[in-house]
């Protein structure tokens, strides 16, 4: 991945989520439940295996995680970092929106 490819897909991830939770947290009045639905997505995103094996076989199921966790490049850390960091200045701009007076739904 050369850095042009890494800065339009930091600033792509960086938007989808801050939409995505912006709306999320619109709908559901709550502020920060992005954030913590976002590691769920990312195991999505970087596991290949089915999410009923972690309810049947959690041990494999973790391990293969872990290993697949570690075996990112650096380019995929960053980009799944700026999709993070999308979720979490919606929930500021959703903090200050309703500190002035937006009621949103």
């Amino acid at each position: 991945m050369n850095i042009f490819q890494l800065v339009i897909a930091s600033l792509l991830f960086f938007v989808l989520f801050f939409g995505i939770a912006f709306l999320l947290n619109m709908l559901l009045r709550k502020t920060w439940v992005m954030a913590f639905i976002y590691p769920l997505v990312i195991i999505i995103i970087v596991d290949k295996i089915p999410f009923s094996q972690y309810f049947t076989r959690p041990a494999a199921s973790f391990h293969a995680l872990w290993d697949n966790v570690l075996r990112l490049h650096a380019g995929d850390v960053i980009v799944l970092l700026f999709g993070f960091i999308g979720t979490i200045v919606s929930g500021f701009v959703i903090r200050l929106l309703r500190a002035r007076g937006y009621q949103m739904f």
